[in-house]
């Protein structure tokens, strides 16, 4: 699984409507350029890809002030929807998605119910114990990675991250359940969008030849 389409497609679903240079600015506000492939070439490829997919919805809009052809505008539709919520669920859930996929999860985390979110955590829980069960079939951590030479540290290394992130998993699992943030169906929730024109202080590099339109 790509982290790339779950991030613009929770983008633009917060903004409803949105052209490449406002998601490009939400993903570099929230420092996805940092720990995923969110850079502008990736973005604006997605977001062509995803709406010859039927996933976005495009929107020719007057050309912008500079000149130029029409800016694109797009939204998620309903087929897109039902992406980015399967998307986000197996985020959650699968115990060996990479940090960014797992990363991106956890930022759209409120899109869905408090309870369904708890139970996407603890099956990823369950899942990573799971894994961890059938490494130590071949590997008993008690006995040092030096037990297997240097490939026991292969095997330290996986047992290591299946306990930290069974740890970090729990320790989420227990703020959700306590209150901590806003989910669907709760109220008001915080914008984590940039508005129009906005200034975005993380900003990095030079435009896109699409945010020159």
């Amino acid at each position: 699984m790509s982290a790339i389409r779950l991030l613009v497609l929770g983008a633009v679903r917060q903004h409803g409507r949105a052209h490449g240079y406002q998601v490009r600015n939400d993903l570099e506000f929230w420092g996805a350029h940092e720990w995923s492939n969110a850079k502008p070439g990736s973005i604006y490829h997605a977001l062509k890809q995803m709406a010859k997919q039927g996933l976005l919805r495009a929107h020719e809009v007057a050309p912008s002030t500079a000149g130029g052809p029409p800016r694109t505008e797009y939204e998620v539709t309903a087929q897109g929807d039902e992406e980015y919520l399967r998307l986000l669920r197996e985020a959650l859930t699968a115990y060996d998605q990479k940090m960014d996929v797992l990363s991106a999860g956890v930022g759209f985390i409120v899109d869905l119910e408090r309870a369904e979110a708890v139970g996407l955590l603890r099956e990823r829980v369950r899942a990573m114990r799971e894994w961890r069960s059938s490494v130590t079939e071949y590997y008993t951590p008690e006995e040092g990675p030096g037990s297997l030479g240097h490939i026991g540290e292969i095997m330290n290394l996986w047992v290591s991250s299946a306990d930290f992130g069974s740890e970090w998993t729990l320790g989420l699992i227990e703020r959700i359940e306590g209150g901590a943030y806003v989910f669907v169906g709760e109220g008001e929730r915080p914008a984590l969008v940039l508005a129009e024109g906005q200034e975005n202080p993380y900003a990095t590099g030079e435009p896109h030849a699409e945010d020159r339109r």
